[in-house]
């Protein structure tokens, strides 16, 4: 058993992974306990494709090809934008990449497709029949997943970049029409050399987030 409040603590994105593969056997036991997430109706609407290997190098591939001659970043409002750029200080400047360094910048945004170095990355879909209440189960799939791994000693990385190339995605993984590309999952051995991977980014405090109403 694990401590959960400790594991919590302790999960953040790894933006640099070791080439030491992942167990299978290790995913195998997270996986098991993701399948016991929140689910409406216990529709269980969360699926998950890997690769590795020669698959995973082909997606690679694939991904930065594109990403090098058409970058694509999904747009924020521009109420939220501020929280992109807040992120970028804290990541670029843990990486000792300056604000006006704009070369830098984007070879750092590159290695978003080479799923910074993780030997294994997952993609995670959802039927595109369903709905919002379905799109929180597996968001919650997903984080049950995350800190199953984090309890491992496995490294995470959420990439909802690799969503704005589906098509790059469902053609070289055969991910069918009729599921929703929602982002990819980055997973391995975190390097601990990387000044990045020791980061554990601010967040508001709770008063911001929650409002408690009562007599």
């Amino acid at each position: 058993m694990f401590d959960l409040d400790q594991t919590i603590k302790d999960r953040h994105s790894t933006r640099k992974f070791l080439p030491q593969p992942v167990p299978r056997a290790l995913l195998d036991e997270a996986l098991t306990l993701a399948q016991l997430a929140p689910s409406n109706s216990n529709i269980q609407p969360w699926r998950l494709v890997f690769a590795q290997d020669g698959c995973r190098d082909r997606l690679q591939e694939a991904l930065l090809n594109q990403a090098k001659q058409q970058p694509t970043v999904s747009p924020l409002p521009s109420a939220f934008q501020h929280y992109r750029q807040e992120l970028g200080a804290q990541v670029y400047g843990a990486m000792g990449i300056a604000r006006d360094d704009k070369v830098n910048r984007q070879l750092a945004v590159l290695h978003n497709y080479e799923f910074f170095g993780a030997p294994v990355v997952g993609i995670v879909c959802m039927h595109q029949d369903l709905g919002f209440a379905d799109a929180l189960s597996v968001g919650m799939y997903l984080q049950t997943l995350v800190l199953s791994l984090t309890a491992r000693g496995i490294g995470t990385c959420v990439e909802v970049s690799l969503a704005t190339y589906p098509e790059i995605i469902r053609n070289e993984l055969n991910i069918p029409p009729e599921l929703l590309i929602i982002c990819g999952l980055a997973v391995g051995y975190p390097d601990p050399d990387f000044c990045a991977n020791h980061l554990h980014i601010s967040r508001e405090s709770v008063e911001k987030n929650v409002l408690f109403q009562g007599d």
